[in-house]
């Protein structure tokens, strides 16, 4: 039975969906789905009183979303997470800046999240990660510095690495701006003189899969290039389009295009060659607010590259705002709890059904995925995973808030339309 339920945004609502297959008649015996085994190794964070943050403990899954409202801690959550994993490179990264400390753990905290933020750690404050209690301060204090990180830090404010149309360095920033902000621009910059020698930065052959950069082509930079224009005494970031018009400069993009492009180049240093699917050294990912500035369309597509670093074995951490997200996350796990293939993944997003994008598809369906509930007064965070619409708790059927509005739009509109209906047969 061919079912098709569209929301009040006019897209296929995939939540609605789900609502409505409860009332499809069934068979009463389905086909037992395959076993999918889990092999990556358990890994658990909690952090208790820290900020805005009441308690949050998360298991991790090779793909782990954090949903829920501005201020309620998920931010210093990733941020706590990257002390922990790369406490010795970022210690590197500031004694090469020449930011000193003086082993005070709450200026510490002011140059790694940024001024003031120290006033947010307490002496109630406790960390627990991988089912070891941890003290910050003395972490910090007792590891010596070493180059190397194994976390790659999306940050929310990626755009404020741009602003000028380019990266700063690392030590050209004021030591009040937080260290994953700094430190994505310093990789950026590295990044830009790297493969951008013949001045294109998009499209270039043998970077990302063909796909994506048709689809970026497609839905982003329609009928542009993106290349550097070193025609000035400061080299900067512009559109150009394929006939001899004038380059576009970055402040007058889309701010779809100028919120993709440090997310694009981020991309583009974690997904290498196919021979070498992961870089040397990364284990983890964090992305914050994917969605920022763009598109569903391109927000589809981001979630599809998202996908493939799971698939390639990064450990993939994202905060959003956006439905559209936990609309593909649900596809991707039901799919997969239910028999469904590669191909139907891949139809969910409009995607050609092309063997390196197949691969893809099959690659991420055998992960885990997971989704946390940060509520502002909650007494913890809460384990969403199942996404269930018709649960009765109210933070798993409203998403973590993200398909309220659309729920209660539903509601008033079938009632609606329910009364209208009964005045008619009067």
């Amino acid at each position: 039975m061919a079912v098709k339920v569209i929301d009040q945004r006019g897209n296929e609502g995939l939540r609605v969906l789900q609502v409505k297959l409860n009332s499809i008649p069934m068979p009463e015996k389905l086909p037992k789905p395959p076993m999918i085994r889990f092999r990556r190794r358990s890994v658990s964070l909690k952090v208790e009183n820290f900020g805005p943050l009441k308690s949050a403990d998360v298991n991790f899954g090779d793909l782990t979303v954090l949903v829920g409202p501005q201020a309620t801690g998920k931010s210093i959550f990733l941020q706590v997470l990257k002390l922990l994993i790369d406490v010795r490179h970022i210690k590197y990264e500031f004694r090469r800046a020449g930011i000193d400390w003086r082993h005070n753990f709450e200026e510490f905290l002011n140059v790694y999240l940024g001024d003031g933020m120290c006033s947010l750690y307490s002496k109630k404050t406790r960390v627990s990660f991988a089912g070891a209690e941890e003290n910050l301060a003395e972490l910090v204090e007792g590891m010596k510095p070493a180059k190397g990180e194994g976390m790659f830090f999306v940050p929310a404010q990626r755009v404020l690495v741009l602003r000028e149309g380019w990266p700063q360095a690392f030590t050209y920033y004021d030591p009040g701006v937080p260290f994953a902000v700094r430190e994505f621009s310093e990789q950026l910059r590295l990044l830009m003189t790297d493969i951008g020698s013949d001045g294109t930065l998009f499209p270039i052959p043998r970077r990302l899969k063909q796909e994506f950069r048709e689809l970026i082509q497609q839905h982003i930079f329609p009928g542009f290039d993106l290349k550097i224009d070193a025609e000035r005494s400061q080299k900067r970031l512009v559109l150009k389009a394929n006939d001899d018009s004038r380059p576009l400069p970055f402040m007058v993009w889309s701010a779809g295009q100028r919120e993709f492009v440090p997310l694009l180049l981020g991309l583009y240093h974690l997904l290498t060659s196919a021979k070498t699917p992961r870089r040397k050294g990364i284990r983890w990912v964090v992305i914050e607010e994917l969605e920022m500035g763009l598109h569903p369309r391109a927000i589809s597509l981001v979630m599809l590259m998202v996908f493939e670093l799971v698939a390639r074995g990064y450990r993939v951490c994202i905060s959003t705002h956006s439905p559209q997200v936990l609309d593909a996350v649900w596809a991707l796990r039901h799919l997969r709890d239910n028999g469904g293939d590669a191909a139907s993944l891949l139809r969910v997003f409009n995607a050609p059904e092309t063997p390196g994008m197949m691969k893809l598809a099959k690659g991420v369906m055998e992960k885990l995925t997971k989704v946390y509930y940060f509520d502002r007064g909650a007494v913890t965070a809460r384990d969403i995973s199942e996404l269930d619409a018709t649960a009765e708790e109210e933070g798993q059927s409203g998403w973590g808030g993200l398909s309220e509005f659309s729920g209660r739009a539903n509601e008033e509109v079938a009632k609606a339309i329910a009364n209208a209906g009964r005045e008619e047969r009067r």
